[in-house]
């Protein structure tokens, strides 16, 4: 057997291994509403930008230190494991702590790339020590999820809105039952849930909001976190803190990353595109949304209430942050090493951990985009 032919069978089976793990952790009971709207094969499955050549990275070692977006770190995590089973001298951690805390990291010099959900404010860019590149990674929903005896529930901007700002207060509110007609709603407060620090999945919520709701969402989303301001809101770290906030209390409501709200088997809502259809996040939904969206030069993209038929409006993109250049040849290699598995073999991962594939294209400009590593 071929040299490359075997390395690349071992690239499979790594992945093979590394995505019956996932299944095996996510298969605790989740309740119908879970279960319902998992992905769709014939639209999320992809082969990324092409196959990851082990032999192109086999001087690849050291350490490459990650931190940011938790939005992200299930499937990081999972690419990090697949890739040390064929480049085994190259050891990757990543500690989360939010897309804010990330980029701070990145500035700092304290870690060697950032996991983002959102995009560098201008006003922050002088921050950075040079030139940093965009690369795209995997899409997923972020959920309504809520904590009644109710499946099936509707929810539109307006009223998510309102009860992120104290307006709605009940879950019999008027507005609620307007959208769920025939559904018995209870007289329950409502208890809302969401993140205490700077968040990519609290800036693409309040996008969400700002752009579904213009007149009940009137906070700057980039205003982290203090855009939560009124005093019964409760905050947590992380998507798995919210969704432990939700999950903990009936009458809760929090915007959750899919991959945690799947895991800890919460409901979630059905949300109203901008095409007037009420859709459950599925990955089938966002990945509608990623195709839906226009994608800039520099790799950034929105898919925040896009139209079109089937969207998921609440779809949060990803990417990881690094900088063009690199004083450590050695460090530029590895890191060429870890952006060209998430743009490749790892695309095959992410629907085990409950996010969408990048669309061909666009993981082959990324792909691309390495060689400015340098």
């Amino acid at each position: 057997m071929h040299g490359r032919t075997r390395r690349s069978l071992m690239v499979i089976a790594a992945l093979l291994t590394v995505a019956l793990v996932a299944g095996a952790c996510s298969s605790t009971k989740k309740d119908k509403s879970s279960t319902d709207t998992g992905s769709s094969s014939s639209t999320t499955a992809a082969a990324g930008a092409g196959s990851f050549d082990a032999a192109t990275f086999k001087d690849a070692s050291g350490t490459l230190k990650g931190s940011g977006s938790t939005f992200q770190q299930p499937f990081d995590n999972g690419a990090i494991e697949a890739l040390k089973q064929v480049v085994p001298g190259l050891t990757i951690t990543y500690g989360g702590g939010g897309s804010g805390q990330g980029k701070t990291d990145l500035q700092n010099g304290t870690v060697d790339f950032a996991g983002t959900d959102s995009l560098v404010k201008d006003e922050d860019k002088p921050k950075y020590k040079g030139e940093f590149l965009y690369f795209p990674t995997v899409a997923a929903p972020i959920t309504v999820s809520y904590n009644l005896p109710v499946k099936g529930l509707k929810l539109d901007g307006p009223t998510i809105a309102e009860m992120y700002a104290g307006k709605i207060t009940t879950w019999n509110d008027p507005a609620i039952a307007a959208l769920n007609s025939g559904t018995t709603l209870p007289s329950d407060p409502v208890t809302v849930c969401a993140r205490a620090e700077a968040s990519g999945t609290t800036s693409n919520f309040t996008k969400f909001l700002k752009s579904a709701a213009p007149t009940d969402f009137t906070a700057d989303p980039t205003d982290q976190p203090t855009v939560w301001t009124f005093g019964s809101i409760q905050k947590s770290q992380g998507n798995g803190g919210v969704a432990a906030c939700v999950k903990g209390k009936t009458g809760a409501v929090g915007y959750v990353d899919f991959s945690d709200a799947q895991k800890q088997g919460l409901t979630f809502a059905d949300i109203k595109n901008k095409n007037g259809e009420f859709v459950a996040p599925s990955l089938e939904g966002a990945t509608k949304a990623v195709q839906a969206s226009e994608v800039g030069a520099d790799l950034t993209y929105n898919p925040i209430d896009v139209a079109g038929t089937g969207v998921y409006p609440l779809t949060s993109p990803t990417w990881v942050l690094v900088y063009a250049k690199q004083a450590d040849p050695a460090k530029a290699l590895a890191l060429k090493a870890w952006l060209t598995f998430l743009e490749t073999d790892a695309q095959q991962l992410a629907s085990s951990y409950n996010y969408s594939s990048l669309p061909t294209d666009l993981a082959r400009k990324a792909l691309a985009q390495v060689e400015k590593v340098q």
